[in-house]
């Protein structure tokens, strides 16, 4: 389940998703079911994206993301080529132009750019490593309350877990 937060340009990412989709074509997806056209690889018959198509040339499947932009910053982080190409640059084209191309060095700029993609990348390891922690979680709970009834962690090992209630006159 992918969360975002809302975009400062929504008109511009829903123009770039739109030209995306026309380059490779609308409602298409790889065998694998990867369907975002940013991983889809343009006049490919039939369609592949990214990753399976470095998986059958022998190439690695990881790309160096350059967090901040590389202009900004050498450090990358190694992700899937279709997370980068369809998840982190896909949010670095959402930042302002000249944040990104730094075209004159600006210490304030690749501060900036640190910024936003810390944020990007703490939101996409969210996405991929938590969010469905908190969606298994609420699964098992939801089979409990149907198997034990809907206390069903009283007298458990689990009991210790619960919230506490607060008495009256606590705050």
């Amino acid at each position: 389940m992918t969360r975002k937060l809302p975009t400062p340009d929504p008109k511009g990412a829903h123009r770039r998703k739109v030209v995306a989709a026309r380059r490779v074509g609308f409602s298409t997806s790889c065998s694998c079911g990867e369907g975002r056209p940013e991983a889809l690889i343009s006049g490919s018959n039939p369609r592949v994206c990214a990753a399976c198509k470095r998986t059958t040339t022998g190439k690695t499947t990881k790309d160096d993301h350059h967090f901040a932009g590389k202009a900004n910053n050498p450090t990358t982080i190694s992700v899937p080529v279709n997370d980068h190409r369809a998840r982190l640059s896909v949010a670095q084209a959402e930042w302002p132009k000249s944040t990104l191309a730094n075209l004159e060095g600006s210490p304030l700029l690749a501060a900036a750019a640190c910024v936003r993609g810390f944020i990007d990348t703490v939101l996409y390891l969210i996405e991929k490593g938590l969010l469905w922690i908190a969606d298994l979680l609420e699964k098992l709970d939801e089979f409990q309350v149907n198997k034990l009834g809907p206390q069903w962690w009283l007298n458990t090992g689990i009991e210790q877990f619960a919230p506490k209630k607060k008495r009256d006159g606590q705050s």
